[in-house]
């Protein structure tokens, strides 16, 4: 009869839980990372909006290659898919929508804490640039690196976040433990 019974037992505990799409073990952690982003995404740009007045102050100049300017992008990354109407915002911000259900999934199933973390700063990023969009009708961009009169890229912490975290997957793919090894 005992016999019966611890097979059954470990039948029952061999049987696969299904996986969950919205929360997995490592949730958490880009949860956290993506609140860290986000917040602290917004408060940079409140305050230089409302409490140093960048868009009143000009350039800022901070180094020989770099200086604060607001820029309000309308569009997505480097200015592309620019958007004048309000039904333009709306596509992108669906669009952006999308894409954050997607990371999230993915970060509900994700297994190693490098990527929970940067999926979760890649979903700060996001998130911090949708309530811009949501709130001006536009993201504001403040970092502007240049060198002379070339200029090259101007971007705010949320892309900072969202790079950050795309290098951490680009390294987990890479390096991480269960990246391709070379025969």
């Amino acid at each position: 009869m005992r016999e019966s019974l611890d097979l059954q037992e470990c039948t029952l505990h061999s049987i696969p839980r299904a996986r969950s799409y919205l929360f997995g073990p490592l949730s958490g952690i880009g949860l956290m990372a993506a609140l860290a982003a986000c917040l602290a995404d917004q408060l940079l740009k409140l305050w230089l909006l409302f409490g140093f007045g960048l868009a009143q102050k000009g350039v800022v100049p901070l180094a020989p290659a770099v200086d604060l300017r607001l820029i309000w992008n309308t569009g997505i990354s480097y200015g592309l898919l620019q958007q004048q109407s309000p039904m333009g915002g709306l596509i992108l911000l669906l669009g952006k929508a999308v894409a954050l259900v997607l990371l999230w999934v993915w970060l509900a199933r994700t297994r190693t804490r490098l990527a929970a973390l940067s999926l979760g700063l890649i979903i700060g990023g996001a998130i911090g640039n949708a309530v811009d969009r949501l709130a001006y009708g536009a993201v504001a961009d403040f970092v502007h690196f240049h060198l002379g009169s070339f200029s090259w890229y101007v971007f705010n912490l949320a892309d900072a976040a969202i790079v950050a975290g795309v290098a951490g997957l680009l390294y987990e793919s890479f390096f991480g433990d269960r990246a391709a090894k070379a025969p």
